[in-house]
Order: C-alpha cells, then structure tokens, then sequence
C-alpha cells in the first residue's frame, strides 16, 4: 500500500470489508460501498437469490445495467441539446441574413 493511501471498513450484507483507497477518497468508497449494500439488502431482501457471491454479482449486474442506462439517457439529452442549439443558430443566421438584405435592399 502507497503512503498516500488509506484503510476503510465497509460493511456489506452485515459482513466487514478492510478496502485500501487513495487518501481523499474515503467518503467516495462509503458512499460506493453504501449503495453497494443497499442494492444486495434488495436483492437477499427478494428471495429469489441465495448466497453472498450470487447476490453480489447480481447487484453488480444491475448496477452496470443502470450505469449503461444512464450514459445512453445522457448521450440522447446532450444529442437533443446539440439539435436545440443548431436550430437556435440557423434561426440566428437567417435572421441576421434577411436583415441584411433588408440593409442591402434599401
């Protein structure tokens, strides 16, 4: 382990976890870990799955599900943005253009 790293407990399913993280970064690795547990507490809570390692590559499963999700519902925000933005400035132009044919005319 680095000088500049650090030792944090987490809990997950009532069972303690020692994980090294990079001094600064423990209120990330808490928060990462908390949700962690949470979406496993859901996923024991069903009782559907049995057994720590299944839950937790479950949990992992769904929570790459809903990362790719995210990126795909972020990509189409900043795609719809992007066309919002083009049509402001095509509208811009040809205001600017008819108002100087407008100069050009007169």
């Amino acid at each position: 382990m680095s000088a500049d790293a650090r030792t944090v407990t987490v809990k997950l399913l009532d069972k303690e976890y020692t994980i090294s993280c990079p001094d600064g970064a423990e209120a990330e690795l808490l928060a990462s870990a908390d949700y962690l547990n949470q979406k496993m507490v859901e996923i024991r809570n069903s009782g559907k799955i049995i057994g720590l390692e299944r839950i937790a590559v479950m949990a992992a499963l769904n929570m790459s599900h809903e990362l790719i999700k995210s990126h795909e519902q972020q990509r189409q925000n900043i795609e719809t943005n992007l066309r919002r933005l083009g049509q402001k400035i095509d509208h811009s132009l040809d205001d600017q253009a008819k108002r100087h044919e407008k100069l050009s005319s007169s």
